[in-house]
């Protein structure tokens, strides 16, 4: 046995255990002395809490395990491709010890946890969350899993077509589509090719093509690599350490250990050493795009974590682009530069180092002189070798972000630990992943050097991505059918830029300039605007966010300054058009931790800054100088184009007044000027309301310097009107926005109105009592999709709950999925019928618990106070009201209240968006449709997303629906809600 200490790393007390079996093991405690109680009765104070000093109230975090399982997708059989992905789902069918088939999730859901697991190259990571009460039994119920799972034999069809899901769900994404790709250039016979999603082809029809008995064989596969010594554990929760190691030693010393050496593709380098990988692959994408990749393999870098090489090089690089690219000749958008850190991007057979950047029209036409600009950079780079002072700064702001980093989401750092366990030797398993190590010039310059040679144009592979090349990429790539072409490459080469940075050095924790608080307070108001503050006396870390929003008249009828949707347009583009100035004189506060964001509200522009405080108004005023003096030439007023084609049916239909990206489309392409851009931007820096939060480590100022602005001509509204739905089913169908997507979804929505606090309150109560019931019924059950969930909906303070299913147009009709969901809704009411008392008090106790779990870091308050802020609401003890409501709900008024909603005057909307394929009549591949349909309209495009709305007619199966065909004509005579705001 080895045990080691952390606890002046950590923020936590840890020790570092290995079980006789093999299983390597970190215990976190949050222990910090005893609760009041330790059973539920005395003293009459809830488990989970306990009392400090002057009456104050500390609520316990979740508490949290992770396991590691060292073995991925990269020890898949070849006949049986995503097998291991397949077993990462099957093990949760039940144990011998606790054998129901969704027991562990149901057991989650009543004691308010939650669980997720990932399949990597050569890891498989699971991990859950639950009330600390809980937590021992369900590490319990977890560890069969890894002991003596079921893997029950029916249920091995029904989690196939969850897998193929989930495959069918990342086909439209462009980064799996690269990925995939890229990897089909490895070695023949290497793991880098390998296909490692699975779907129904190759672990159902395949298989059964080959008489391969798949059940067997995924015993076989637990059997042989599912052994305690390549595991690593993380527990996390508020019990002393000897209770931690007493409880893992007598859970999980029953894992089995094969004695087996653990897989080990270590010896299988240099995959991308082929004739294939050094061309130009031009490539169609999904989404209307231009980009370009420049990607090396490298030999694998792991084992220099301590010099850190990618963080080096990403931040000169990121200064590079942002200079020369983006501001001087207008070709870029934005440029990342390093490694994801997942398995396909770093592992032990190489390590990518990959430059991403997103280009201008004018940017795709001379992608060959960026790609020249990249090489020169890199030459220089290699000419001046590793520069200690560089590598210093950096190294310096990430040790200052560590040290006084904000405490982690207990199943996040749980999850990131036994990772860490998995790479790094013990000493460094808090840190490998965050810090740089001092420079040393025998070890760190030789590191460096030797990968940035390696960096050259003779080794490097492009992939350049753009909706241009649509009918000119004959090639297909097998699994997501990506549409490409190959050609060769040849570079012409020298340039120089220098980096500079700024980084923070005062961490002093500053006095109170004010009363301390519990919730914000106003400190600032007049017919202009107001700021709430709010000093930090919780987390006590050198930081602070600073959230500031310009309320603006003119996206609201009936102050349209141009047409309704030109006018959403022209403030889009004026927040990206802000960003994009923005993105080189803010370079050097991003290196040193500083963080903004500007947002396209949907009543105003939102900016928030965040970071250590000591530089941290340097930025805030950099941002407000620029929005005083925004400018926009008519070259980069061109650059800039509206983001993917997504649509919210749903909130078309509800909310008054708002524009869909289709729509917006629609006023771009009929000339918007730059010069109405400068008009545009002129009135709304003319006349604002600006209302802000200061929350942390910070005096109680806050300066807009020289923006000035006049008062608003009337009182602007936070939210939208949303349309009383009538007392009848309407359905409304529309054609997904992406070609040849089979991905359908369908969402049952029902409207309840204008509420107060406790019926919201009552609403999560109900959605939460639907969870598990709904994930058992639609996908375990009926395999319908990967993604199925019930919500809890606040529409612009209008209430409502629904039920979504994400399912594809290959396996399922919408309106089949539709009438399903309505089955599972009908057994749901008779199970809730059932409710007992004691059921009914178990769930109102776990949303109790998850309402008083305590918050894990600044972030989370102030996202809880902003939200109030920016509704204008200020109800900041929401929480506190709402778990007050719950304790005296009755099972009865639970009962009742989803019956309201299923009666003969529900309020029902659904809507489908329909996916390509065979169930849904479409031939195979050609999107053609054989349904009656009426079409917006609009321009369509000739590559993945097209830009109009479809609606399709309703089949008699939904008679009882009525169909909307347009949304302005059904909405148009609809009563709106006023304006509510959920005060009490």
């Amino acid at each position: 046995m080895q045990q080691q200490c952390f606890s002046k790393l950590s923020l936590s007390p840890v020790r570092y255990i290995v079980l006789d079996n093999g299983l390597r093991a970190l215990l976190i405690s949050d222990y910090s002395g005893p609760a009041a109680s330790e059973d539920e009765d005395s003293d009459g104070e809830d488990e989970g809490t306990f009392r400090l000093k002057h009456g104050l109230t500390c609520v316990f975090l979740q508490s949290a395990a992770a396991l590691c399982v060292g073995v991925g997708s990269f020890s898949d059989p070849n006949d049986l491709p995503g097998l291991a992905h397949f077993l990462e789902h099957m093990v949760f069918m039940g144990s011998e010890k606790y054998p129901s088939e969704n027991g562990f999730d149901a057991f989650l859901k009543k004691h308010g946890g939650s669980d997720n697991a990932s399949t990597d190259c050569e890891r498989t990571v699971f991990q859950f969350d639950v009330q600390r009460k809980s937590f021992k039994e369900a590490l319990d119920r977890w560890a069969q899993f890894f002991i003596c799972p079921l893997m029950i034999r029916d249920a091995i069809d029904r989690e196939v077509e969850a897998v193929d899901s989930e495959y069918q769900l990342a086909k439209p994404s462009d980064s799996h589509r690269k990925e995939m790709l890229f990897g089909s250039l490895a070695k023949t016979g290497h793991p880098m090719g390998k296909f490692c999603w699975g779907n129904a082809q190759t672990l159902k029809q395949e298989p059964k093509k080959k008489k391969i008995n798949v059940y067997k064989r995924l015993r076989a596969f637990w059997k042989k690599h599912y052994s305690a010594h390549y595991m690593t554990l993380a527990v996390q929760s508020k019990e002393k350490l000897d209770t931690l190691e007493e409880w893992v030693r007598e859970i999980f010393s029953k894992v089995p250990n094969n004695d087996l050496p653990q897989p080990d593709f270590s010896d299988m380098l240099d995959p991308f050493d082929t004739p294939s990988f050094n061309k130009l692959y031009r490539v169609v994408p999904v989404r209307k795009v231009h980009a370009l990749n420049i990607t090396w393999a490298l030999p694998p870098q792991e084992k220099y974590y301590r010099d850190i090489f990618f963080s080096a090089l990403s931040a000169t690089f990121s200064y590079f682009t942002t200079r020369c690219m983006c501001s001087c000749r207008c070709w870029a958008l934005a440029l990342f530069g390093g490694n994801s850190e997942t398995g396909f991007d770093q592992n032990s057979t190489y390590s990518i180092f990959s430059i991403s950047i997103t280009l201008t029209d004018e940017g795709f036409q001379n992608f060959y002189q960026v790609t020249h600009l990249v090489f020169q950079y890199l030459k220089m780079l290699q000419t001046l070798g590793p520069q200690q002072r560089i590598y210093e700064e950096i190294q310096k702001i990430e040790a200052n972000e560590f040290h006084y980093q904000e405490q982690i989401d207990p199943i996040e750092y749980v999850e990131d630990m036994c990772e860490n366990m998995q790479l790094f030797p013990k000493e460094d398993f808090l840190t490998g992943d965050q810090l740089m190590f001092e420079f040393n010039p025998e070890v760190s310059s030789v590191v460096i050097s030797a990968a940035l040679s390696l960096l050259t144009p003779e080794k490097a592979n492009l992939m350049l991505l753009s909706p241009e090349h649509e009918g000119q990429c004959p090639l297909r790539e097998k699994w997501f059918g990506t549409q490409y072409s190959v050609e060769g490459v040849c570079f012409c080469l020298c340039v120089c830029v220098c980096l500079q940075s700024v980084h923070s050095t005062d961490f002093t924790l500053k006095a109170s300039d004010c009363t301390d608080t519990e919730f914000p307070v106003r400190i600032a108001e007049s017919d202009r605007g107001c700021l709430w503050y709010k000093k930090d006396i919780k987390f006590k870390i050198p930081k602070v966010p600073q959230l500031l929003l310009f309320r603006f008249p003119h996206l609201t009828p009936p102050f349209f300054l141009y047409s309704v949707s030109s006018s959403v347009v022209l403030f889009d583009l004026l927040v990206n058009i802000l960003g994009h100035n923005l993105a080189e004189p803010a370079y050097e506060a991003e290196v040193a931790q500083l963080e903004y964001k500007l947002v396209a509200g949907e009543h105003g522009l939102v900016i928030k800054v965040k970071g250590f405080n000591h530089k941290l108004a340097l930025l805030f005023h950099l941002i407000i100088d620029h929005l005083a003096d925004f400018s926009a030439s008519p070259d980069v007023f061109s650059m800039f184009k509206l983001s993917k084609c997504v649509v919210d049916v749903r909130l078309l239909i509800l909310e008054h007044s708002r524009w869909s990206m289709v729509e917006k489309y629609q006023a771009l392409t009929a000339g918007l000027t730059s010069g109405e851009l400068m008009e545009f931007s002129q009135k709304f820096r003319a006349e604002l309301y600006a209302e802000g939060l200061v929350q942390g480590n910070v005096s109680s100022t806050v300066s807009l310097q020289k923006l000035q602005f006049s008062k608003l001509p009337a009182e602007v509204p936070v939210m939208f009107r949303v349309v009383e739905l009538p007392l009848q089913q309407h359905i409304c169908k529309v054609k997904s926005l992406n070609k040849g997507d089979a991905n359908s979804e369908v969402t049952i929505y029902y409207q309840s109105g204008l509420k107060a606090l406790r019926e919201h309150t009552l609403m999560e109560l109900l959605v939460m009592h639907m969870e598990e019931p709904c994930f058992d019924f639609l996908r375990t059950k009926e395999t319908l999709g990967y993604h199925v969930y019930p919500t809890c909906r606040n529409t612009s303070g209008v209430l409502g709950f629904s039920v979504t299913v994400e399912t594809q147009a290959t396996k399922f009709n919408t309106e089949l999925v539709e009438l399903k969901i309505e089955e599972f809704l009908t057994s749901f009411g008779e199970k809730l019928n059932s409710l007992t008392e004691e059921a009914f008090d178990t769930q109102v106790t776990a949303l109790v618990k998850l309402k008083e779990c305590e918050d894990t870091h600044l972030g989370e308050e102030v996202d809880r106070n902003w939200a109030e802020v920016v509704t204008q609401q200020y109800v900041f003890d929401r929480l506190d009201r709402e778990i007050q409501a719950l304790k005296q709900m009755t099972r009865a008024e639970l009962v009742s209240w989803f019956k309201e909603h299923r009666g003969e005057n529900s309020r029902k909307l659904s809507v489908h968006v329909v996916g390509f394929g065979a169930e849904e009549n479409d031939d195979e591949g050609a999107g053609g449709r054989k349904q009656e349909c009426k079409e917006e309209d609009l321009r369509g495009s000739t590559y993945g997303e097209v830009s109009k709305l479809t609606f399709l007619l309703p089949s008699p199966k939904m008679a009882g629906a009525l169909a909307i065909m347009d949304i302005p004509p059904f909405t148009k005579d609809l009563p709106l809600f006023p304006y509510h705001k959920i005060l009490g």
